[in-house]
């Protein structure tokens, strides 16, 4: 059916046809018609950060910035749904156009800067949802929090969102919001780090369970500097750490409609930068953290190459919208002989 829709989605702008694929499977759900849709495969549950997690693939951070069509994702047989980036307070993000396909390269450019309706009413969201499974939140500082204070603004956010979250992840390397990836290197990490986890031991005692901390991390790192994140996240304790984020490198597309645009490019061209971090990611953390891998997923040996690398989950964000819901049981059914 997606084979069918895609070409006349990408007719329309891309964020118009985002919208409108949301809205299309919110009524989808309502109409009890989300299985014909994406048809589920058995998974393989997978213990990762103290959850069980029914299947190893999740949808990824940024799909439903507000939590807004969290069962309607469900219900395309997803392990587990990450939701955000939100912030303290409600922001529109950069002016439009920011999104941009590139569909000779299977790539997706952004530049929407954390434009979403707040960490209240993403909260309100997530309390009218039905679903019970795992729910990841993605926290970010608003575009005029100075960075001096960025860490204000996450523990702001992690605060609201602890009562209802299954983790919580930590967006600290977008390419969208000025100077926000000053905060994935040395003393400014370890600083930010500590008040996260002093701030989850909190609230941990406050609602009487643990909820995981995972830090996202973007692909454009070098050796050294993906060694020291990976120290400081052993150091401080992290639950876990999500790879990567979009990048800001432009090999390969350059030529293309759209290739020069600013933000971040996802899809196909990123999967083997992705699957580079994580693989030094793995080595460095020798299993001390768990990884999540995402980054140019567009297919069933994509999601395994991140596994093999290190990874112990997988998320989906443009593969879903090159490959429609199919991708999703793909990917589980794929996994279920590749996880640990």
């Amino acid at each position: 059916m997606y084979t069918l829709l895609r070409p006349l989605l990408f007719r329309l702008d891309a964020e118009t046809a985002h919208h409108l694929t949301l809205s299309s499977l919110q009524a989808a759900y309502r109409l009890g018609l989300s299985r014909l849709i994406a048809p589920h495969a058995s998974g393989k549950p997978v213990a990762c950060m103290g959850i069980t997690f029914p299947n190893a693939v999740g949808l990824a951070a940024g799909l439903d910035k507000n939590g807004a069509y969290i069962d309607a994702f469900a219900a395309l047989g997803f392990g587990f749904i990450e939701i955000g980036t939100v912030t303290p307070r409600p922001q529109p993000g950069n002016p439009k156009p920011r999104l941009f396909r590139l569909p000779q390269a299977q790539a997706i450019i952004n530049r929407m800067g954390f434009n979403n309706d707040g960490v209240d009413a993403l909260t309100a969201n997530v309390r009218a949802a039905k679903f019970r499974g795992v729910l990841g939140i993605n926290i970010g500082k608003n575009f005029d929090t100075p960075i001096a204070r960025a860490a204000d603004d996450y523990l702001s956010c992690l605060q609201a969102v602890y009562p209802h979250a299954s983790y919580v992840a930590v967006n600290i390397s977008s390419p969208n919001t000025k100077n926000l990836r000053d905060l994935q290197s040395g003393a400014a990490l370890s600083d930010l780090l500590g008040k996260l986890k002093a701030g989850q031991t909190r609230l941990a005692e406050q609602h009487g369970r643990h909820v995981p901390l995972a830090v996202k991390i973007a692909p454009d790192l070098d050796d050294a500097q993906i060694a020291e994140i990976a120290r400081l996240l052993r150091e401080h304790h992290l639950d876990g750490v999500i790879a990567t984020n979009t990048t800001l490198a432009r090999r390969g597309v350059e030529h293309l409609p759209h290739g020069n645009q600013a933000g971040g490019l996802s899809g196909a061209p990123v999967r083997d930068a992705a699957s580079r971090v994580i693989s030094k990611l793995a080595t460095a953390l020798a299993g001390e953290v768990p990884i999540i891998g995402v980054g140019g997923i567009l297919s069933a040996a994509d999601a395994r190459e991140k596994i093999i690398a290190g990874a112990s989950l997988v998320q989906l964000y443009s593969g879903l919208i090159y490959r429609g819901p199919a991708l999703v049981s793909e990917c589980v059914q794929a996994l279920c002989g590749a996880i640990r």
